[in-house]
């Protein structure tokens, strides 16, 4: 369906997670796994060793030319790779700088060189109208992306974006803090009583850039309707015992994430399960939404405060299907 694909940052979460469900669709084009991670992608290797369309590249997404190389015969790129963490990023603002803009940049750059027809990459809450680095910087890449649609000329290839929320359960997420609080600490610390965040599973994240990769038509950000949850209720879900301690917003950290910002609401349509935010500079896409689906309302926002909120008895639902 989608041709060759390549996975950037194929060894984290999400990358693990889409490969899964292509093989288990019993996929037949190459499916190329392009990382830094050494022992993760040997360990990839010996989980999928029967499986003969899987290629592996170590490499770096701020090596152009390694990238080049890894892209020959590429059909679709899936674009994951990329550093995340909020507080890291305050403190180390240059190597989010070039792994996040200059490698986005990279992709484009290659896939524009080489015979790929469609690029979606992989955005976040927080590069709506984003307080961190780390938000500003997938920002940058997301604008990058969309505005490919516009230089790319009349080469035949689409950039768009998938945007969304923590995944749960995810390597480094709050709940796998949380867990390992429950076990190994007195309390939980959690930075602030009223702090709440989007949920998304990783087989919902799969999901929605399968769909995106067959509606796309360039320039656009899909962002999914998902409900939130306040973090007090998630500790109270994991361990309704053990006390709470209020440690302060870390660095760069807000109270409540944005998917969808009040300023965006005149280029943002809804499509039914999802959202899509179109870039006002990309013809074809505006002429396309305006013509098949309606504009939301006026002054609309989509933030993890005034979104649906999952309860104490959905979260511990969830926190069972992740154990």
């Amino acid at each position: 369906m989608f041709g060759n694909i390549l996975i950037t940052g194929g060894t984290g979460s999400f990358g693990k997670a889409l490969l899964n469900y292509l093989i288990k669709t019993k996929y037949k084009k190459k499916i190329i796994i392009f990382s830094r991670d050494e022992l993760k992608q040997h360990e990839i290797k010996k989980k999928y060793m029967n499986y003969s369309n899987l290629r592996f590249f170590l490499g770096d997404i701020r090596d152009y030319e390694r990238l080049e190389y890894a892209i020959k015969e590429v059909d679709t790129v899936v674009h994951a790779a990329a550093l995340k963490q909020v507080d890291t990023a305050e403190y180390n603002p240059f190597e989010f700088v070039k792994t996040n803009i200059l490698g986005s940049e990279n992709i484009i750059k290659a896939a524009l060189q080489s015979n790929v027809k469609k690029v979606v990459a992989l955005s976040t809450d927080k590069a709506s109208s984003p307080i961190n680095l780390y938000g500003a910087t997938k920002l940058c890449a997301d604008k990058l992306f969309s505005s490919a649609n516009i230089y790319k000329g009349k080469k035949d290839i689409k950039f768009s974006i998938v945007r969304y929320g923590n995944v749960f359960g995810s390597r480094g997420s709050v709940f796998q803090i949380f867990q390992k609080q429950s076990k190994n600490s007195k309390y939980f610390q959690l930075t602030h009583k009223n702090m709440t965040r989007f949920n998304i599973s990783l087989q919902d994240s799969v999901k929605l850039v399968v769909w995106s990769l067959k509606n796309m038509i360039g320039g656009e950000i899909f962002v999914p309707k998902l409900k939130s949850y306040n973090l007090v209720d998630l500790a109270k879900a994991i361990n309704p015992n053990k006390p709470i301690k209020f440690i302060g917003i870390r660095p760069g950290e807000k109270i409540h994430e944005e998917m969808i910002s009040f300023d965006e609401f005149k280029n943002t349509y809804d499509l039914g399960n999802y959202y899509s935010y179109i870039n006002p500079i990309v013809t074809k896409s505006n002429k396309f939404y305006k013509k098949k689906f309606k504009i939301v309302k006026n002054n609309f926002s989509l933030n993890s405060y005034n979104c649906d909120r999952l309860s104490i008895s959905e979260l511990k639902k969830i926190i069972i299907s992740n154990s």
